[in-house]
């Protein structure tokens, strides 16, 4: 009888062991999503490219994203893993996922696995959703494309130093995007729906680490109807979203400078380098070249750090000038590529710039061209902090290729977050269709139903049986 309560510790201990070395590892450092819907076939399949980027504390660690519950995400054709950019601090490695569906519906990517990096707010396992909306759209007669955007892994500020990071959020077809938190954001930070997130200066109590988990949802500027290869139609209105993508880094808070003042400790672009959120074109088969120039007079600019695609080149520093150079291929004609930078010192301390982004549109420019901050000023007024599966299952369709200069700024007084439970069909050709039930956010604990729970069944189920063992051995 001793000698099975002993293999009972024994199981006990390795288990327990087993979910330590797995929750220790702190390794992660955000993500992003997009994607591009491509071909539809005479059957109803459809092609879509996803576009993702993850990052970790070095290129070692890895973890791809798979299809979420409640609906058919087809199968996979084509994964192409690269490194976008690998510092000492982290590596983002971009994903490029060509994915066949079964037809032009709504269905859900997921990423889940372990811990953040350490961290000051309240986090916990990392977890991303993206829904993808492939209906076609009555507005466009395309599916629906979603906000396109990236971000730099890490972004460092001064505690005693107040920035507004305006994010890249642009849509190719016009829609209005706003930005809304997932998890409450810590009080030294403040998120507009216009996208830009603002640090407020502290003390040195609140240095550190903090992980921002975002979402970017596109609501179109018209009632339109969404209708499916197999000839089901739905209504979508403009309180309702079509597709929603992930944006998830962190803010590093570092300590104190002596000066504020942009360009002296803390670099500054100067001309030519593009304004954010500006809109760049380039053909296929032609090199785009982004010219950076910055300025640290008190310190020394010595990298440029940047998010975009894995194959775009950068060369310096030239005097304080960058350049980022990138060659479109055939099959990214058409398409919008964001790409963000910083320009950050690497001496006795460590500061960065401003943040800056672009989207570099694969096309030719029209004749005039206008600035391509998409992403309207005047939000809806009220953002609930709802998770990304409670959202109804009206997705869009293909989108236009050659989007609106700028989104209306007329949006819906208020744009509800969380529409209601099933969707208005269209008499006599529309259907009614049931949204998914909501995705449960992660739970750390083993007696809840988050990532660790599956762990727990394993566990629950030896014990058990060793239990039943020892006590079979005991009567015997």
């Amino acid at each position: 009888m001793s000698v099975c309560w002993s293999w009972t510790a024994v199981v006990l201990l390795l288990l327990c062991g087993a979910q330590r070395g797995r929750t220790q590892q702190n390794n992660f450092y955000g993500t992003v999503m997009t994607f591009d819907p491509k071909d539809t076939y005479e059957n109803g399949t459809m092609t879509v490219v996803l576009r993702y980027k993850n990052a970790f504390t070095s290129c070692s660690h890895s973890d791809t994203w798979g299809c979420g519950p409640y609906r058919d995400c087809g199968s996979e054709s084509h994964l192409e893993v690269n490194t976008v950019y690998n510092t000492s601090e982290w590596c983002q490695r971009e994903g490029i996922m060509t994915r066949l569906v079964p037809i032009n519906a709504l269905f859900y990517m997921q990423l889940q696995g372990g811990n953040w990096i350490n961290y000051n707010n309240n986090a916990v396992s990392w977890e991303a959703w993206t829904r993808v909306n492939l209906m076609t759209r009555s507005d466009t007669g395309k599916s629906d494309r979603p906000p396109q955007t990236t971000i730099i892994p890490s972004l460092r500020v001064p505690s005693n130093c107040g920035r507004n990071f305006t994010l890249l959020a642009f849509d190719p077809d016009g829609d209005l995007v706003i930005c809304r938190a997932w998890s409450p954001l810590p009080s030294i930070l403040n998120l507009s729906p216009d996208c830009t997130l603002s640090f407020t200066a502290t003390n040195s109590s609140n240095e550190g680490n903090y992980v921002v988990w975002l979402e970017m949802p596109d609501y179109p500027n018209q009632d339109i109807t969404l209708t499916r290869t197999d000839g089901s139609q739905y209504n979508h209105t403009t309180s309702y979203y079509l597709s929603l993508i992930p944006l998830q880094f962190v803010i590093k808070v570092d300590g104190a400078v002596a000066s504020c003042t942009e360009g002296q400790y803390l670099p500054r672009f100067l001309p030519p380098t593009p304004d954010n959120r500006a809109q760049l074109y380039t053909p296929v088969g032609h090199t785009l070249e982004i010219t950076i120039s910055t300025e640290a007079t008190l310190s020394t600019v010595s990298e440029l750090l940047f998010s975009g695609p894995h194959n775009m080149e950068l060369t310096g520093p030239a005097q304080g000038q960058f350049i980022l150079r990138w060659t479109p291929s055939q099959s990214e004609d058409g398409e919008h590529h964001p790409v963000c930078f910083v320009a950050q010192t690497n001496s006795a301390s460590t500061y960065q710039s401003e943040l800056r982004c672009v989207i570099v549109s694969v096309s030719n420019a029209p004749a005039t061209t206008t600035p391509a901050a998409t992403t309207p000023m005047n939000p809806p007024a009220t953002t609930p902090m709802n998770p990304p599966a409670t959202t109804p299952m009206n997705p869009p369709a293909t989108t236009p290729m050659n989007p609106p200069a700028t989104t209306p700024m007329n949006p819906p007084a208020t744009t509800p977050m969380t529409p209601p439970t099933t969707e208005t069909a269209t008499p006599p050709t529309c259907t009614t269709m049931a949204p998914p039930p909501p995705p449960v956010k992660p739970c750390e604990s083993l007696f809840c139903g988050g990532p660790n729970t599956i762990r727990f069944s394993y566990f629950t189920y030896i014990l058990t049986l060793v239990l039943i063992l020892c006590s079979t051995a005991g009567f015997a």
